[in-house]
């Protein structure tokens, strides 16, 4: 055992849980994390960024400066590029930027100078081992007790959704947990640029696009993912970001017959959610008119997040895609607001669950 290991140790025995971690640093150097693994290993810890020498790590309430030395511009260098080589990828003057998933989950992204002007910069995104239970999101408060009922439905009466909001705001933690809401005997199909999806539920497979290599070959992209996806006989598919053509493969999966599918999509507002889909679909060659009626057909539902004056987490809307009878064109119409309750939407989307067997939760205020 490496000797600042058994330091460690012997710290850990006069319960000094932070000497712990710092004595662990030579072990940590060697499986490539360095100074920054106490940071990493922080349960409370989403992101940690290191601008040249400077460290600072996002705990739920915004950036704010970490007490950890990671060395000067060369030793930030040296540990993005090991980093880079454990996740299998190649890092330097030729290629220097990198975005990539560690052997434990973590995401990585890396940028060398001179792209990096005043770098090296490298962002650290943690990987949650399990999905928080809804429950848990309650307690947290990230969602109303009263909308963690009509959360549920949603899921139960198998309509389409995406989560939305800007970056950072928890998209991808809510639909990992909305996903864990799936009856057992559905299998869901989850196809990610980046795997970092993980419902709690006994019936999921993954498929993760893959870049180029440094030949320019061996590109595996998402709307191939997307295709393929629909050969595996998914109960739900769902993509884990939508930024790109594939949004128009998913359209036109949902709309043969495979219902409840879902997915994120950045968009600082509900009303951002058409216009955003219009130039994704642009990228795939769909004109508007005809996006416009794929999204009609396909999706059902926005849950929107945003994070709080305070930077909490926060579920702030549920809306309803409805088509504009003249123009046809989709519109989002909020069926429950945080703040304000149910929405000139509540009806219809109470009809909605209702028509599907499901009842209607209390929080849209609709007499059954």
């Amino acid at each position: 055992m490496p000797a600042a290991a058994r330091r460690a140790r012997r710290a850990a025995a006069e319960g000094g849980v932070t000497v712990v971690r710092l004595a662990d640093r030579g072990t940590d150097q060697l499986s490539g994390t360095g100074a920054l693994a106490p940071l990493l290993a922080d349960p409370t810890v989403t992101d940690v960024l290191v601008n040249a020498d400077e460290v600072w790590v996002d705990r739920g309430a915004g950036l704010v400066r970490a007490g950890v030395r990671v060395g000067g511009p060369d030793h930030v260098r040296r540990l993005a590029q090991r980093l880079a080589s454990a996740a299998g990828r190649r890092l330097d003057e030729g290629c220097p930027f990198v975005d990539a998933r560690l052997p434990d989950g973590t995401r990585l992204h890396a940028v060398l100078p001179p792209i990096a002007v005043t770098g090296p910069y490298l962002s650290l995104r943690t990987f949650r081992l399990r999905a928080f239970t809804l429950g848990e999101l309650v307690e947290a408060g990230t969602v109303p007790a009263g909308a963690a009922g009509l959360l549920a439905a949603i899921v139960a009466a198998r309509l389409a959704y995406l989560v939305t909001g800007g970056t950072g705001a928890g998209k991808t933690t809510v639909l990992s947990t909305l996903l864990g809401l799936v009856p057992h005997d559905e299998r869901i199909v989850l196809v990610e640029d980046a795997a970092e999806l993980r419902p709690e539920h006994p019936h999921v497979v993954a498929l993760q696009a893959r870049p180029s290599n440094v030949e320019g070959a061996g590109e595996v992209p998402l709307r191939t993912l997307v295709r393929q996806a629909l050969r595996m006989r998914p109960d739900r598919l769902v993509i884990g970001e939508c930024r790109g053509a594939e949004v128009v493969d998913l359209l036109g999966a949902l709309n043969t017959g495979h219902e409840g599918g879902a997915g994120t999509l950045h968009a600082n507002t509900p009303r951002d959610v058409p216009a955003r889909l219009e130039a994704l679909g642009l990228l795939g060659g769909v004109a508007r008119e005809a996006l416009h009626a794929q999204v009609t057909a396909a999706l059902q539902i926005v849950v929107h997040l945003r994070r709080s004056p305070s930077r909490d987490r926060i579920v702030e809307q549920v809306c309803l895609l409805v088509s504009d009878s003249v123009q046809r064109l989709v519109t989002v119409v909020p069926a429950w607001h945080r703040t304000s309750g149910p929405g000139p939407a509540a009806g219809a989307l109470a009809r909605l669950l209702l028509g599907r067997g499901v009842a209607v939760p209390d929080v849209l205020g609709v007499r059954q």
